[in-house]
């Protein structure tokens, strides 16, 4: 067992999102691990992968693992490399015969897009599942999601130092469609829900003052959750 920090409650809501066992769990912008290191102890994966670009976050998350894990050593990996590269081929004994989890948040909605952009071609030969957990540009990803072909397993609405963060769990593999708004994840009966339903219509709605944006079918969806 890893002696870790507790996590912040968007880290939390993403490890009780998970409800079974995966050979590959990939911690991607893993930061400095936290998570990672939680589902290490909780043996959610046979195999749990940390990917950050930043060289320095990752000897840290090296030396906290080869000082005080006990488990098996091929449990972890610590990738030094661009999320767009992930070595899925490398990890998979055959097409479709290992379960793979890929868990990227905190980073923005169009650089997320742009790195499944790069990954869905990688990736269109093994069984994915996707957590993602944008900063903002949530509706941009929905579309991008929905044009893929994505299906969604669950979504979330967590709220973390007075800000909401969507967190979709989705998958080329689930047939439930996919809402550009949100669906299951609304308690508008709540009253933070119902302020980040306000907060978002209002950025929206100020956005469409300028003539040369044309957001009205954007606020329309919103609108209608109420």
């Amino acid at each position: 067992m890893i002696k870790v920090l507790k996590t912040g409650l968007r880290l939390q809501q993403i490890q009780k999102m998970l409800s079974k066992r995966y050979d590959h769990i990939w911690d991607c912008c893993c930061d400095h691990g936290l998570l990672g290191f939680n589902l290490l102890n909780t043996q959610m994966a046979q195999h749990v992968h940390f990917v950050d670009i930043v060289p320095e976050l990752l000897a840290e998350i090296r030396h906290t693992l080869e000082k005080h894990w006990q488990g098996p050593q091929h449990a972890w990996h610590v990738h030094c490399i661009d999320v767009a590269q992930l070595p899925i081929k490398d990890f998979s004994i055959a097409e479709q015969a290992d379960s793979h989890l890929i868990i990227i948040a905190g980073i923005g909605g169009e650089l997320l897009i742009e790195l499944l952009h790069a990954l869905l071609p990688l990736c269109a030969d093994y069984h994915l599942e996707f957590i993602l957990c944008p900063v903002h540009h949530n509706y941009k990803l929905r579309q991008f999601l929905i044009a893929h072909d994505f299906g969604l397993i669950d979504e979330r609405l967590v709220f973390e130092n007075k800000r909401g963060y969507e967190i979709l769990h989705v998958s080329h593999d689930i047939t439930r469609p996919l809402s550009r708004v949100g669906g299951k994840m609304w308690d508008l009966s709540d009253l933070q829900h119902a302020r980040h339903l306000q907060k978002t219509l209002g950025h929206y709605q100020r956005i469409a003052t300028n003539p040369h944006s044309d957001v009205s079918d954007i606020i329309n969806h919103y609108q209608q959750l109420r």
